[in-house]
Order: structure tokens, then C-alpha cells, then sequence
């Protein structure tokens, strides 16, 4: 059984930053290739990022120039940076496995972009 608690949103103007923490505690595979999804109001949970056990990462275009995911296996810890902040990015935030989610999904943390 994983735990995933997602932290570090809240209402940023746009062009600002936030940095977003996913901590992972129970048997959690440190190899395992880990997601940022997020939920826009209204719409369908999409991934925007991953990172492979090694270090490898991918974006969805929106996001790409702006955000930089990254981990510390040895903390079991996600995070995601999040730069020039857009409204579009506005939504709740979650990490899992990626391209599925196999994990229980955590609450998610809400990031809100507006001015």
C-alpha cells in the first residue's frame, strides 16, 4: 500500500512560481516512473509531467520551458517546479505513477493562477 500527499500549492498571480512537493511513504518502487496530473475545472485529469526512476523526464507542450519535474528516491519525494504561472494552469495537482496512475490518487493540492 502506497501513500501519496501532495503539498505546496495556493493563489499565485500570473508569472509567478510555486513549487509543488509529493511525498510517498508504504511500499513505494523508487524505479518507478512517477507523474504530475492535474484537474482543471470542469475537465479530465491529464498528466502534464514524468520522471523515470533515472531521471528522464517529459512535458505536455502546455507546460514545456516551464516546468521542471524532479525526485530524491532516497526521500521518496516528487516535486514539480512551477514557473511563469498561467491562469490556464489553474487546477488541483496530483502525483502517481506514470502514464497510469496505479497508485491510490492523495487530495491533490490546488493551485490557483489569478490576478
Amino acid at each position: 500500500q502506497v501513500q501519496l500527499v501532495e503539498s505546496g500549492g495556493g493563489l499565485v498571480q500570473p508569472g509567478g512560481s510555486l513549487r509543488l512537493s509529493c511525498a510517498a511513504s508504504g511500499t513505494f518502487s523508487s524505479i518507478a516512473t512517477m507523474g504530475w496530473y492535474r484537474q482543471a475545472p470542469g475537465r479530465e485529469r491529464e498528466l502534464v509531467a514524468s520522471i523515470t526512476g533515472l531521471g528522464s523526464t517529459n512535458y505536455v507542450y502546455s507546460v514545456k520551458g516551464r516546468f521542471t519535474v524532479s525526485r530524491d528516491n532516497a526521500k521518496n519525494l516528487v516535486y514539480l517546479q512551477m514557473n511563469s504561472l498561467k491562469p490556464e494552469d489553474t487546477g488541483v495537482y496530483y502525483c502517481n505513477t506514470a502514464p497510469v496512475g496505479r497508485y491510490s490518487w492523495g487530495q491533490g493540492t490546488q493551485v490557483t493562477v489569478s490576478s
